[in-house]
């Protein structure tokens, strides 16, 4: 029972997170990229983009900021850390396998407004909108 009020907790702390974040923006869009993604194969990994904001996030390893642009078919994503935890690095580099940390650049395979497929270097991540 702990582990789903954990994660109900989680949720809606993130969910009024992205509203505060989709409201300081200055007119960006996300386009289909727009709202929260669930990992395939995972209920712990998300990612959620609002207005040039990434929020990535894995329940059991913390959530980074980060700034987003989508230009073709190519996702650039840069994080930061503000405490410049070791937890971090650990969310985005090793739970999630995007490398480097600061300077992500993917490839958009599919994104539609119910799935979102990335590759780079033959590593494929596929999300559902959640």
């Amino acid at each position: 029972m702990a582990k789903y009020y954990k994660f109900f907790l989680y949720t809606l702390i993130t969910f009024h997170l992205s509203l505060l974040m989709s409201s300081c923006q200055e007119g960006h869009d996300a386009g289909n990229l727009l709202g929260q993604w669930r990992m395939d194969n995972s209920d712990s990994k998300y990612i959620s983009f609002s207005g040039s904001v990434a929020l990535i996030k894995d329940i059991n390893t913390g959530a980074v900021n980060g700034n987003f642009q989508h230009v073709g078919d190519s996702l650039f994503i840069q994080c930061y850390s503000e405490k410049e935890q070791r937890s971090d690095t650990i969310t985005v580099e090793e739970s999630f396998g995007f490398k480097p940390f600061n300077n992500i650049r993917t490839k958009i395979v599919a994104l539609d407004s119910d799935q979102l497929i990335l590759t780079k270097n033959g590593q494929t991540w596929s999300f559902h909108k959640y």
